[in-house]
């Protein structure tokens, strides 16, 4: 196939993604301004192939076959959530149903007066006066994905933590793709803001409306969601992303995260569903001293195929970064990892660590690993480094010679792999929900 020809056909598949974009749930000059930006990007570029360096290893091609309609909002019962809501925050959890606000779904009662969460048309006036200066004015705005996800504005998660306030009860926010009987995309938008002094645990996952296991299959569907994160000076964000999207959909997300002087930013993201997934993820320093902490977990088997991308920039000094990210490939999957840690020379005294550590449970999966450091400063301690292995025939045999079997000794190491990343989740049931997870991938 010609260069021209893929480049058509590139074009032709993100303008018909382009002409599904949905009116605006909250009219308003700024927000008509920043789609009608983001339409401008979006008609500039095309959907990267594997000719492009950051997507050589994850071919989208298959993206090209499926013709996609407009999501409609589909009204959900509460037993259709029921097993995904967190017992820890019983009143503490929004809820959008194919990028759309379900307030009877939703309920924000445990959070402290003055915080916001909700769907962008309930903001209050004096929020929705300062929008312009957070949504969509991360760096990378311009990526083809988040431009389109930008001039597709329908609605948006807003969650907002005032100065000074502490919210002691985690945050849930749902993205539910709701049974359709056609292929369709979603868009979901989440926006948070934590003031000065403020802090926030938040719990976003990316689920659908299937019974049993979500990669049991269903209807193909393309989430295209972006997260945007802002903390102010001293401000904490706990946050866990967790995407179990059905067997047969795509999924392509973004977390923009900036982070002002002296913050402090945790991110867990585990990666589980999906046929075909990636996640960027890129922090942004804007102060000194700031902490940033990344875990990740990809769980993937069959012929699945999961890319995450990191970028954090260290642009002032005293900063630190510490990433762990691991990878579980089973079968004939293929598991992405490329971290890069950026390191001007205004940055002295970082202190950055990156790991990728990845296990491969068959002859036939595959893993492709770049981490990455790129370092001006002088006066620095950073290190990175990547293992590839399988499981390890001695410490299979040592639980052999305890009274084990072999399935169940090769189970108890894949559990204690993945036990380091799950510690982090903020909140227990979900810590144990995902380690049952675990269990059950590796036993299919």
């Amino acid at each position: 196939m010609s260069t021209e020809t893929v480049s058509k056909q590139q074009v032709s598949a993100l303008t018909q993604l382009l002409q599904l974009r949905p009116g605006l749930t909250e009219q308003s000059d700024v927000l008509e301004s920043i789609r009608d930006r983001a339409e401008a990007w979006v008609r500039e570029l095309a959907i990267p192939t594997t000719r492009d360096e950051a997507w050589r290893f994850t071919d989208l091609s298959p993206l090209f076959d499926v013709e996609f309609h407009a999501a409609p909002f589909v009204e959900l019962s509460e037993s259709q959530i029921e097993t995904c809501k967190l017992p820890e925050a019983p009143n503490s959890r929004l809820v959008f149903v194919n990028g759309v606000y379900a307030k009877s779904l939703s309920d924000v009662r445990a959070l402290p007066d003055g915080v916001f969460a909700g769907s962008i048309a309930e903001l209050p006036d004096d929020r929705k006066a300062q929008l312009g200066q957070y949504l969509a004015q991360q760096p990378g705005y311009e990526e083809v994905f988040t431009a389109l996800n930008t001039a597709s504005l329908q609605d948006v998660s807003i969650v907002w933590v005032p100065r000074g306030k502490i919210v002691e009860t985690p945050l849930q926010v749902m993205f539910v793709a709701a049974a359709r009987a056609k292929a369709s995309i979603v868009q979901p938008r989440c926006l948070v803001v934590a003031e000065t002094n403020s802090s926030l645990t938040l719990i976003e996952e990316y689920i659908v409306t299937t019974e049993g296991c979500p990669d049991s299959g269903g209807i193909p569907y393309f989430s295209n969601a972006v997260t945007e994160v802002w903390l102010h000076e001293n401000a904490e964000v706990n946050h866990a992303r967790l995407q179990r999207d059905n067997g047969t959909a795509f999924h392509i997300g973004k977390t923009a995260v900036t982070q002002a002087r002296n913050s402090r930013y945790r991110c867990t993201a585990l990666t589980l569903g999906a046929k075909l997934s990636r996640h960027n993820l890129e922090v942004f320093h804007v102060g000194e001293g700031t902490d940033t902490n990344l875990n990740g977990l990809t769980l993937i088997g069959k012929t699945q195929v999961a890319d995450t991308h990191s970028t954090i920039v260290h642009n002032h000094p005293n900063g630190t970064t510490n990433q762990l990210h691991k990878c579980i490939v089973d079968h004939k999957a293929h598991a992405v990892f490329n971290g890069r840690i950026v390191v001007p020379q205004a940055a002295q005294m970082t202190n950055a660590n990156q790991l990728n550590r990845n296990l491969l449970l068959s002859p036939k999966a595959r893993v492709n690993t770049k981490p990455q450091l790129e370092i001006v400063a002088d006066n620095v301690k950073c290190s990175h480094g990547a293992t590839v292995s399988q499981l390890e025939a001695d410490e299979v045999f040592y639980l052999q010679s305890r009274g084990l079997d072999k399935a169940t000794s090769e189970n108890l190491l894949v559990d204690a792999f993945a036990a380091e990343i799950l510690q982090d989740v903020p909140v227990a049931s979900l810590q144990k929900t995902m380690a049952q997870c675990v269990a059950c991938r590796v036993e299919l």
